[in-house]
């Protein structure tokens, strides 16, 4: 019985300290997210310490687009012209962005998000924990560095 009771205030406690995703929360969304990890329904996690491709999203008045990103050493991105067209609606105190191409629609739950993390839920109930880019910093033969 205590074992129940002691899960029962871990649970209460871990939910009680997150911080609800609000309106004035969704403008952080936009710039570079790069993957940080993917956390699995079971508990089991899939890490991505190096990520070849970003996700750039943009978002005005609760619409806009996610393109796919791929980081070069100079600072540069290489753009495709793909592009997930998205809306952002709150149903039952949640925020969840509906996204659509031509083949296909879809949503994420916005679990979580801060300056500098992002984690999304999708219907599988996958989370899809985002770190913010930055830039790539290389130092070169001569001693200088590149961003």
């Amino acid at each position: 019985m205590k074992k129940i009771v002691l899960i029962a205030l871990v649970l209460i406690f871990t939910t009680a300290c997150q911080k609800k995703v609000t309106a004035a929360d969704i403008p952080k969304i936009n710039g570079y997210w790069e993957i940080e990890r993917v956390v699995f329904p079971d508990g089991t996690e899939k890490e991505y310490p190096v990520n070849q491709i970003f996700d750039y999203f943009s978002i005005q008045n609760n619409t806009g687009f996610r393109k796919k990103v791929t980081p070069q050493l100079d600072g540069s991105f290489l753009v495709n012209d793909d592009v997930e067209k998205i809306t952002i609606k709150q149903e039952n105190e949640k925020y969840i962005i509906n996204y659509s191409t031509f083949f296909s629609k879809w949503k994420e739950e916005i679990h979580a998000i801060s300056d500098e993390k992002l984690v999304m839920i999708n219907d599988s109930k996958n989370e899809y924990h985002y770190k913010k880019a930055t830039s790539i910093n290389l130092i070169i033969q001569d001693g200088k560095t590149t961003k």
